[in-house]
């Protein structure tokens, strides 16, 4: 775990680019161990205010609902909202491509940027979402780092978003009710407030990365390399949540 001064002077440039303090922002999506987690959240949002005002109305919300809520309540809403008949996942390879031999392409690839980076994943998997906004600013390649952003992490977290409206929500119950026959209790005012955390890195990625969607920078940037597995997202559709979580059940029957 890296402290809070730590966070505060890891603000990066690779290349031309400045980039955003990825590392502290990471932390928001770590798992909510005790009341450090609060301390983050809260520079965080500072952060954000000092750097990206629209970023930081976007947080507030979340910002909000930490600091007056239990880190067990929150414990709580993070496993609903990413592990336990989750909403969404962390992990952004199973986000784009869900179980297809895509992502075991892609595990291997990141392992290697990972490794060379110095960038340690600790007990997640290479796709975790943390582990890879804390490699970004350490890439040095400024073309890889451009397709681990427009390639992977804007598209993965841009569906990750998505997956907080309601209709979708009740979709995926129907799914875990369906295989698990109870459906966990759930926070009816805040269930989904961590969607307030990843718009607020979407927007941070998009200025950073000048990302207007379509896997595309404004000035219509494209990645094909044939050896990496993040530019098959291009031209890919990428996989609906509550079908991949269905096939994932199934499988593990």
């Amino acid at each position: 775990m890296e402290t809070q001064q730590d966070l505060q002077a890891e603000t990066s440039t690779t290349a031309t680019r400045t980039l955003a303090n990825y590392a502290l922002l990471a932390e928001m999506f770590n798992y909510p161990v005790n009341d450090e987690y609060k301390k983050t959240i809260q520079t965080a949002h500072e952060y954000l205010v000092n750097t990206f005002t629209e970023a930081a109305l976007t947080l507030q919300p979340f910002a909000e609902f930490v600091s007056s809520t239990s880190v067990r309540d929150i414990q709580e809403l993070f496993l609903r909202s990413f592990d336990v008949q989750a909403i969404t996942t962390l992990d952004i390879g199973f986000v784009l491509f869900g179980e297809d031999y895509k992502r075991g392409k892609l595990l291997v690839h990141l392992n290697e940027e990972h490794r060379k980076a110095g960038n340690l994943c600790e007990t997640e998997l290479s796709d975790h979402l943390p582990n890879l906004l804390r490699l970004l600013p350490k890439v040095k390649d400024a073309e890889m780092q451009t397709e681990i952003a427009e390639l992977l992490l804007l598209p993965a977290v841009e569906k990750m978003v998505s997956e907080f409206t309601l209709d979708k929500i009740d979709k995926k119950d129907t799914v875990y009710k369906k295989h698990q026959k109870v459906l966990l209790d759930y926070s009816q005012n805040y269930r989904t407030i961590f969607q307030n955390s990843l718009m607020a890195l979407f927007l941070v990625m998009q200025r950073d990365f000048n990302y207007y969607g379509n896997n595309k920078s404004k000035e219509g940037n494209e990645n094909t390399d044939p050896g990496n597995p993040a530019s098959g997202t291009q031209n890919s559709e990428i996989k609906d949540f509550s079908q991949n979580i269905e096939t994932e059940m199934l499988t593990e029957k």
